[in-house]
């Protein structure tokens, strides 16, 4: 099991003792979820925080949208990025107000980013779709050259990350115990639904096949 080493000021503050620091851990969570909250700062030093789709590639996260959105400008300016990614496991009702939770399992990344170009900007939206269900970047038109210019593709290093875990029961106090309210874990999960093909798909086409953690494999 190999470590992440984030700086000290990265390093959560409050219940240090949910925060995991090796990489099994970080990848996994950033594999099982599809969304991250990327933050950075504008020329003017205005915070932004938007919601975006990724893919984890190795040692990197991989980020795409137009190529004039706020977070490329950002990148060519060399701004620094954080990014959050959280998945909600369950709603802890105690038998205080105080003591109510929720379980979690989330991932926070520091770093500097990078916009890549040529050969490592196809293979990285080639990833994009992969993920989405693999195979589908095979049988898919790949971006055309209006397409390609019209996207930008940002890598951002998981050298600063850590994930923070919640999970277990009610954490309630002793002389709260005979409280008559009720007190638990409500389990919550993500799940795909039924397919809809969209319109003029035939009947011989079928869906693929989605799993719900998918690591894509796309060689250069």
């Amino acid at each position: 099991m190999t470590l992440y080493e984030p700086r000290k000021a990265f390093k959560p503050k409050r219940a240090p003792q949910r925060a995991a620091y090796d990489r099994e851990v970080v990848h996994a969570i950033l594999d099982e979820a599809y969304v991250t909250h990327v933050a950075f700062a504008d020329g003017e030093g205005f915070p932004h925080v938007l919601p975006m789709y990724y893919v984890r590639d190795g040692e990197s996260l991989l980020l795409h949208g137009s190529s004039k959105m706020g977070q490329a400008a950002a990148a060519r300016r060399g701004a620094p990025f954080c990014a959050a990614v959280t998945l909600i496991d369950g709603l802890v009702l105690a038998r205080s107000g105080f003591h109510h939770s929720v379980n979690y399992r989330s991932v926070v990344i520091h770093g500097q980013p990078e916009i890549l170009e040529g050969e490592a900007k196809a293979r990285a939206l080639a990833l994009t779709v992969e993920r989405l269900a693999k195979g589908r970047a095979a049988e898919t038109r790949a971006p055309n050259e209006k397409e390609m210019r019209a996207t930008v593709v940002i890598s951002l290093p998981l050298a600063e990350a850590a994930a923070k875990i919640r999970a277990g029961g009610v954490n309630d106090e002793p002389e709260d115990m005979d409280l008559p309210v009720w007190a638990g874990v409500i389990p919550m999960q993500t799940v795909f639904g039924t397919p809809e093909p969209d319109n003029g798909v035939g009947a011989a086409l079928k869906p693929p096949i989605l799993t719900q953690s998918n690591t894509p494999e796309v060689k250069a």
